[in-house]
C-alpha cells in the first residue's frame, strides 16, 4: 500500500451517520403516501397462501436460524459445498414421439451442454420398444435418464436398465431416476394408482442399484391445476409419504426408501416466492425424515419452468419468464433445473427454442456463476422470513392431507380439488383485473404478433384427472375470437376511441384505453384529433365504421363534454359508449354504457365488447 493512505482492520462505511429506526422509517413513508391519499398497509401484499409480505424487514423481524447448507434442516440446501463444484443438473424435457426427432433433439441437447435427460416414454411419448433408438449415441454413464412413462414404467425402467446393462455400465453407477409415479398419474388423469407395485419394483432394484432413484413426487399436476405454493409442496410431500409407507411395507428401511424419492417443482415469475419454495419444501421434507428417525435424508429437487405461466401470445416474452424463473430455482437450491423452451405453450419446440432453453442455464451458471455462492439468499430478512412463514403453510396443508387419509383419500373425496379451485379463483379474479398483468397478453399486447409454427404435442389416451391451466388462456380465447374474425371478414374488430380535449390531455386515458382492447384483439380506431369539435368526432366515429366508441379525455373535459359527445355518438349509430376512468372520479352521464379503468374486470369488458360486434365465440 503506498505511503499516505490510512490502514484500518475495520471499515466502517456511513459510521458518521445515526442509524435510522424503523420508526423513523414508517413516518417519512407516511408523510410520502398522505401526499398520494394512501396508506402504509397498501404496501402489504398478500400471498395466496395467506402470507403478508412487508415492505420492509430488518434485523428485528423474528426468522428461525436456518442452520448450515448440508445440515438438517436442509434449509440452505442438501450439500455443504452447494452447486459451487459443478453447477446443478441441466436437465432436458423431451415429450415427442417421433423415435428419429427425440434422438437428434437428445444429442443436440447433449452437445450443448444438457447433463441429464427427461424423456416420456410410452403413452404420449417414446414407445417402449424404440427406447434404444431414442438414446442411441447417448453414453448412459455420463448422461443420466429421468423416465416419464406414467402407467407403463415397469417395461419402461427393464429397457432402460437393459441399455445400461449392454453399454457396460456397472449397477452401482446407474443413475438417473425411473420414474415411478403413480399417485401423480392419477392426479393427472384419474387412472387409478398402483402403488405397491411400484413399490415392490423399486425394493427388488434397490440392493443391485444404490445410486438409483426410483419415484417422483410431482407437484407439477397441483402447480398446473392452480395450486398455491404451499398446496403444491404440501401435496408432492403427502405423495412422497404414501410412497414411503409402501417401500417399507415392500421391505426397505426408511433411509433407503427416502433416497429413492425425487420432488418436482414448479418454478415462476414469483422470484422470492420461487426461493422461499425450495428452501420451504427442504424444511418440511427435513421435519418428515426426522418423524420417521432419517433426518439425514435431505429432499432431492427437480425444478421446471412452470407451464402454467407460458404464454401462447407473443411467446418470446416467455424467455424472460423462464430465465427469472431458472435463477429462482438455482438460488432457491434446486438440484436439477429443466427450464421449458419457450414456445412449450405452442406446441414441440424446434431446434432454436431447445438450444435458448439450454443456453439460458448455461448463462446462468458459467457468465453469470450463479452456482459459486452456496445459498446466495441465505441471511436476507425478507427471504428467511417468507422461507419461515411458507414453511409452515406447506405443514399445515401436509398435515391436513394426513388427517383426511392421505393424498390419495384427499384426491378421491375432491376436497384437495376443491381447496385449489378456490386458489385458482382467487387468481383468475386478479388476472382478469389485471392485477396480477401478463406481459404481452393483458399488458402491452402485440396485436400483429409474429406467428410462431410448432408440430402438435402427442396426446396422451387417458384424459381426466386435474384440470390443466395456464394464466393467459382467458385472455388469448379472446385473441382466437378476433383472429377468426379477421379471417371471416378480412379485417378486426374495432372501438372509437372518441378524443376529448388537447392531445396532451386526452393521450393517457387514450394509450390505457387502447392497450385494454388491445388485449382482446380489438383494434382501437385513435383519430389523433387535437381539441376536436363534437362534430368531428361523429364523423370520424362514422369512418372507423364500429358500433363501439369509448370517450378518452380528463375529468374536467368529461364534465364539460361527455354527455354531449355520448348522445351524438349514439345518434351516429353507437350502440355502445364507454368511458375511460372510474366513475368514482367524476360521476355518472347520460349516454353512457359503462366505465373502463384501472382495476376494472378487463375480460368481462372485452368480452361483452367482441359480443356487441358480433364476434363469434
Amino acid at each position: 500500500m503506498s505511503k499516505g493512505v490510512a490502514q484500518t482492520d475495520d471499515l466502517a462505511l456511513a459510521a458518521e451517520f445515526e442509524a435510522p429506526s424503523r420508526q423513523q422509517w414508517e413516518r417519512l413513508v407516511d408523510k410520502v403516501l398522505e401526499r398520494s391519499g394512501s396508506r402504509r398497509d397498501r404496501l402489504v401484499t398478500t400471498t395466496d397462501d395467506g402470507i403478508e409480505i412487508q415492505p420492509l424487514y430488518t434485523a428485528d423481524d423474528p426468522a428461525p436460524e436456518p442452520g448450515f447448507p448440508g445440515v438438517f434442516p436442509y434449509v440452505r440446501g442438501g450439500r455443504p459445498d452447494g452447486h459451487v463444484a459443478a453447477g446443478w443438473d441441466v436437465r432436458a424435457w423431451h415429450e415427442a414421439d417421433d423415435v428419429a426427432a427425440v434422438n437428434e433433439a437428445v444429442l443436440a441437447d447433449l452437445h450443448g451442454g444438457v447433463t441429464s435427460l427427461w424423456l416420456r416414454v410410452g403413452d404420449g411419448g417414446v414407445p417402449v420398444a424404440s427406447l434404444a433408438d431414442a438414446l442411441r449415441e447417448v453414453r448412459l454413464d455420463l448422461a443420466p435418464v429421468v423416465l416419464d412413462a406414467g402407467t407403463e414404467f415397469v417395461p419402461a425402467a427393464e429397457a432402460l436398465l437393459a441399455l445400461h446393462a449392454e453399454q457396460g455400465v456397472p449397477d452401482t453407477e446407474v443413475a438417473g431416476n425411473l420414474g415411478a409415479d403413480p399417485i401423480g398419474v392419477r392426479a393427472r388423469t384419474g387412472q387409478e394408482a398402483d402403488v405397491a407395485s411400484a413399490a415392490a419394483f423399486a425394493a427388488r432394484l434397490a440392493g443391485r442399484h444404490p445410486r438409483l432413484a426410483t419415484f417422483v413426487a410431482d407437484g407439477l399436476p397441483y402447480h398446473e391445476a392452480g395450486a398455491s405454493d404451499a398446496q403444491e409442496v404440501g401435496a408432492a410431500i403427502a405423495t412422497a409419504v404414501a410412497y414411503l409407507r409402501a417401500m417399507t411395507d415392500a421391505g426397505l428401511d426408511v433411509r433407503e426408501a427416502a433416497s429413492r424419492i425425487e420432488f418436482r417443482l414448479a418454478a415462476t415469475t414469483d422470484q422470492f416466492g420461487t426461493i422461499a419454495k425450495f428452501r420451504a419444501a427442504r424444511r418440511a421434507w427435513a421435519r418428515v425424515v426426522e418423524v420417521c428417525g432419517t433426518p439425514e435424508s435431505a429432499m432431492r429437487q427437480h425444478a421446471v419452468t412452470s407451464p402454467a405461466m407460458l404464454t401462447r401470445r407473443d411467446p418470446s416474452v416467455n424467455l424472460l419468464r423462464t430465465t427469472v424463473a431458472c435463477f429462482a430455482a438455482g438460488v432457491g437450491g434446486a438440484d436439477a433445473v429443466t427450464v421449458l423452451p419457450f414456445d412449450h405453450a405452442l406446441g414441440l419446440p424446434d431446434r432454436f427454442s431447445r438450444r435458448l432453453a439450454r443456453n439460458t442455464q448455461a448463462i446462468l451458471l458459467e457468465e453469470s456463476r450463479l452456482a459459486a455462492v452456496i445459498d446466495p439468499a441465505g441471511g436476507s430478512w425478507y427471504v428467511e422470513n417468507r422461507t419461515d412463514a411458507l414453511a409452515h403453510r406447506v405443514w399445515d396443508e401436509f398435515t391436513a392431507i394426513e388427517r383426511a387419509g392421505g393424498i390419495e383419500a384427499e384426491l378421491d373425496s375432491g376436497a384437495l380439488e376443491e381447496r385449489i379451485a378456490r386458489t385458482w379463483e382467487a387468481r383468475s379474479r386478479r388476472i382478469a383485473t389485471r392485477r396480477d398483468p401478463i406481459t404481452g397478453v393483458s399488458e402491452f399486447p402485440l396485436l400483429e404478433e409474429k406467428e410462431f409454427d410448432r408440430a402438435p404435442r402427442p396426446t396422451a389416451s387417458a384424459n381426466g384427472g386435474l384440470p390443466r391451466r395456464r394464466y393467459a388462456q382467458d385472455y388469448e380465447r379472446l385473441r382466437d375470437r378476433s383472429d377468426a374474425h379477421v379471417a371471416a371478414h378480412g379485417s378486426r374488430p374495432k372501438v372509437f376511441l372518441a378524443t376529448l380535449g388537447s392531445l396532451a390531455e386526452h393521450t393517457a386515458r387514450a394509450t390505457f384505453a387502447a392497450n385494454l382492447f388491445l388485449a382482446g384483439g380489438i383494434e382501437p380506431v385513435n383519430p389523433d384529433l387535437d381539441s376536436a369539435s363534437t362534430d368531428e368526432l361523429v364523423e370520424a366515429f362514422r369512418a372507423a365504421g364500429t358500433p363501439v366508441a369509448c370517450l378518452c379525455g380528463t375529468d374536467a373535459a368529461y364534465a364539460e363534454k361527455v354527455s354531449e359527445v355520448a348522445n351524438a355518438l349514439r345518434a351516429a349509430g353507437a350502440t355502445t359508449v364507454l368511458v375511460a376512468g372510474h366513475p368514482g372520479d367524476h360521476g355518472t352521464y347520460d349516454g353512457i354504457s359503462g366505465y373502463v379503468h384501472r382495476g376494472c374486470d378487463a375480460l368481462a369488458v372485452l368480452t361483452d365488447t367482441l359480443d356487441t360486434l358480433g364476434v363469434a365465440s
